[in-house]
């Protein structure tokens, strides 16, 4: 049997971890001195309170090897095979945390560690494409090889409804902040190639909705598109920007999911984004 795990940095709809039998391992976020799991003790709603009340945003920490070893042996049989996908190793140490645990685990079972070079709802289309391989009959060396294929192919591309969260985690100064804020910029941040780079600011945010479009049309306006949006509580603008997606791009499929809070904790509710990749 073929497990399927990936981390708390892959978005994904409520209903595909049962449909597709995805596993995920939730990421550690950080309070103070109070550590939560994702999704067990910690939700969207709770996270965005804590934000609030505290006017602080959290560390986030990748599980430990243990947790993964201990996560492992909770979904796992003896000699089943996992595939283990996850979050760039640019930017987290997650995938590093897999591959000490499946070296621990080596006797016990087949496990693979990939690492996606993205995160987000991109990550969430490489788990569910495994498991439908997996299904329609596809070797694990097929399922691995076309992960491998579509990496450098999909595209994340955000845009920041303020730069607030990023002044709290530290990834932009209070007076950057301030200044955007007074000017009404919207930030646009690309996800590619395992990194996250801000390579726009626009005015408004309809300038920034209509610019997320148009670097996506830029890449894949031709081509059939697996299309999905992203959204740090804020589902009217993530709606609307589907909507004008829908419009531009020859989709094979839809999906519109919330943004992960190991990404929303640094760029903050009202963050959307178009997550885009050929279906060829």
């Amino acid at each position: 049997m073929l497990h399927i795990v990936t981390d708390g940095a892959a978005d994904m709809p409520t209903n595909w971890g049962e449909e597709y039998q995805i596993h995920t391992i939730p990421i550690n976020i950080q309070f103070g001195e109070k550590t939560y799991l994702q999704f067990i003790d910690l939700d969207f709603d709770n996270f965005y309170e804590k934000v609030s009340e505290t006017n602080t945003v959290p560390k986030t920490a990748q599980p430990s090897p243990h947790q993964f070893a201990e996560f492992y042996k909770n979904i796992a049989k003896e000699g089943d095979t996992i595939l283990s996908i996850h979050v760039t190793s640019k930017l987290s140490g997650t995938y590093a945390s897999a591959v000490i645990a499946a070296e621990e685990l080596k006797d016990t079972f087949n496990i693979i560690p990939v690492d996606s070079a993205g995160g987000s709802l991109g990550l969430g289309f490489m788990c569910r494409e495994a498991r439908k391989m997996d299904r329609d009959g596809k070797s694990l060396e097929e399922i691995i090889a076309y992960i491998d294929g579509i990496k450098e192919k999909v595209q994340i591309i955000l845009t920041l409804d303020t730069l607030e969260y990023a002044r709290m985690s530290g990834r932009v100064g209070t007076f950057s902040a301030a200044l955007a804020s007074a000017l009404n910029i919207k930030p646009i941040a690309v996800l590619h190639d395992g990194v996250v780079d801000m390579v726009d600011k626009v005015r408004t945010r309809k300038k920034a909705i209509k610019r997320v479009l148009e670097m996506g049309g830029e890449l894949y306006q031709q081509e059939e598109v697996y299309l999905g949006v992203v959204h740090a509580r804020d589902t009217q603008s993530a709606e609307h920007l589907l909507e004008e997606a829908k419009k531009i791009f020859n989709q094979k499929d839809v999906v519109l999911t919330d943004l992960s809070l190991s990404l929303a904790t640094n760029f903050g509710p009202g963050t959307i984004g178009l997550v885009l990749y050929p279906a060829g």
